[in-house]
């Protein structure tokens, strides 16, 4: 009992002698005046994607990417006239600070000639498919560009939080493929597709 009490005393004497010198320097202090300002800020949804470059591994059968356009090196085999097999690997830096949406859009559905020409004769081939595989934020989607049917046609990757870093593709054409029977020789010609990536906002 006594220690505890002279420990209770102990404290309060300390007490108040903290209160007695806490009172003499707010008599002696300088009066302050306290203001508060708030700053607010605002970043809006945004999406970058910048342009494509040539990505890791050797492309097949491409002459390389002149600003956005890759070109075939030979569309054909010399011999058979039959498509040859063609491959290459894109990638583009992108970043969105919101979920989002990858889209990859086809314009043709499939290389097709470029300018209106004779009907391909039976057997010939007169618009040759090809495949896109695009891999963004761990997930990939494939858009087969089947050249049946002269179309607009699309895919879709939903991400469902912001994301940064590189888009891949890669495009590739079979050996033989063609929107005919497989091997069939393809009619001359110039032919080309419009493949479009965009980062959006989800619908």
């Amino acid at each position: 009992m006594v220690a505890l009490r002279t420990l209770a005393l102990a404290g309060v004497t300390a007490a108040a002698f903290m209160s007695s010198a806490a009172n003499a320097q707010i008599a002696n202090a300088v009066p302050v005046n306290v203001r508060s300002t708030t700053v607010n800020g605002s970043i809006p949804n945004v999406c970058v994607l910048k342009q494509p470059k040539l990505g890791a591994g050797a492309s097949v059968n491409f002459l390389g990417l002149n600003g956005t356009t890759l070109r075939v090196d030979a569309l054909v085999d010399p011999q058979t006239l039959a498509t040859r097999a063609s491959s290459a690997n894109l990638t583009f830096e992108g970043v969105c600070n919101f979920p989002h949406s990858l889209r990859i859009e086809a314009q043709n559905n499939g290389l097709f000639r470029t300018a209106a020409g004779i009907a391909a004769p039976a057997g010939f081939a007169s618009a040759i498919p090809y495949s896109a595989t695009v891999s963004w934020n761990s997930q990939n989607v494939v858009l087969n560009a089947d050249a049946n049917v002269r179309r607009f046609h699309e895919a879709l990757i939903r991400v469902a939080e912001p994301a940064a870093g590189e888009i891949n593709l890669r495009l590739e054409i079979q050996p033989g493929a063609s929107n005919t029977q497989s091997n069939a020789p393809v009619l001359a010609g110039n032919y080309s597709d419009i493949v479009r990536i965009t980062l959006e906002p989800q619908r």
